[in-house]
C-alpha cells in the first residue's frame, strides 16, 4: 500500500454515521437574550448573535463525515496528488490549514481519489453532527465546562493534536468541534429566512464568503456554542477541515 492509500484509507475509515434526522438550527430572541446576560459572555455585541434568528428545524438525509479533522501529515502526503500543500507551521498531527484558494481543488482531489463525492460540511451538517437531536448549546451538552476543548482558559496558546480533548466529544461522537481550530463550512454566509431586519446581508469584513464554526485555541467560548456563525475573521486564522460524504463506501 502506498502512502497515499494508506492515507485515504485512514480517511475513509474515520467517517462518522450522522443518521438522517431533524436538528434544530439557531437560536431565539429569548436564547439570544439569556446568553448576552451570561457574565461569562460580557463583551459578546448583540449584533453578532443576532444572525442566529430564527431557530427552525432543517432535516437532513444521512451523511458521514471525518471524526476528526484533516490532519498536517495527511494533506501532506497527499500533496502529489492533490497539488495543495497545508500552510503554516504547525505539527504533523495539528489540524491541517491550506490556502483559501486551495479549499476546492483539495476536496476536488479527495473525490477523485476515493470515487465519491467530498464536500466541506454544510452548516447544517456541521450543527446536527454537533447537537445531533436535542437542544444542545455546546457539542457535549448544555453547559460549558473547562478542559472540554482548546479555547477559553483551557486554550494552550496554539493549536493542538487533533482529538486532545476527547470528552468534549459531540453528540455523534465527533472530536474538536468546539476549539482548537475554526471549522470552515461549504455555506456561504447569508441571513436565515425570516433574520431580524438588521442582520446584514452580507459580512464583507470576513476574508472568505463561508461561513466558519466551532472557533478556535484563541477564540472565547462564545464561539463554541452550536449557533454561533461567523466568517473567516483573518487570513492568517488557522482553519480545521472536515470531509463530509453523503454515499457510504
Amino acid at each position: 500500500m502506498t502512502e497515499v492509500e494508506a492515507v485515504l484509507a485512514e480517511i475513509q475509515d474515520g467517517l462518522v454515521e450522522v443518521p438522517a434526522g431533524a436538528t434544530l438550527i439557531g437560536s431565539t430572541p429569548q436564547t439570544i437574550t439569556t446568553v448576552l446576560a451570561e457574565p461569562a459572555m460580557r463583551g459578546v455585541r448583540p449584533e453578532w448573535l443576532l444572525k442566529e434568528v430564527p431557530r427552525h428545524s432543517v432535516r437532513l438525509p444521512t451523511f458521514w463525515i471525518s471524526r476528526v479533522p484533516l490532519t498536517v501529515r495527511q494533506v501532506a502526503l497527499l500533496t502529489p496528488v492533490s497539488g495543495v500543500r497545508p500552510v503554516g507551521e504547525a505539527a504533523s498531527d495539528h489540524p491541517a490549514t491550506v490556502g483559501l484558494s486551495d479549499v476546492d481543488k483539495l476536496y476536488h482531489a479527495l473525490s477523485e481519489l476515493i470515487g465519491r463525492k467530498a464536500t466541506p460540511p454544510s452548516e447544517s451538517q456541521w450543527v446536527r453532527a454537533a447537537r445531533g437531536d436535542d437542544e444542545r448549546v455546546y457539542p457535549w451538552g448544555d453547559t460549558w465546562q473547562e478542559g472540554l476543548a482548546n479555547m477559553g482558559r483551557a486554550g494552550l496558546g496554539n493549536t493542538c493534536p487533533v482529538g486532545n480533548f476527547p470528552h468534549g466529544r459531540s453528540a455523534f461522537g465527533l472530536l474538536d468541534m468546539a476549539g482548537n481550530a475554526d471549522e470552515l463550512t461549504c455555506t456561504p454566509y447569508a441571513p436565515f429566512p425570516g433574520a431580524p431586519a438588521e442582520v446584514p446581508e452580507l459580512e464583507d469584513w470576513a476574508h472568505s464568503p463561508y461561513i466558519t464554526k466551532g472557533g478556535g485555541y484563541m477564540h472565547a467560548r462564545d464561539l463554541a456554542r452550536c449557533d454561533r456563525r461567523h466568517g473567516v475573521y483573518a487570513p492568517d486564522e488557522p482553519l480545521a477541515l472536515r470531509v463530509v460524504v453523503e454515499q457510504p463506501a
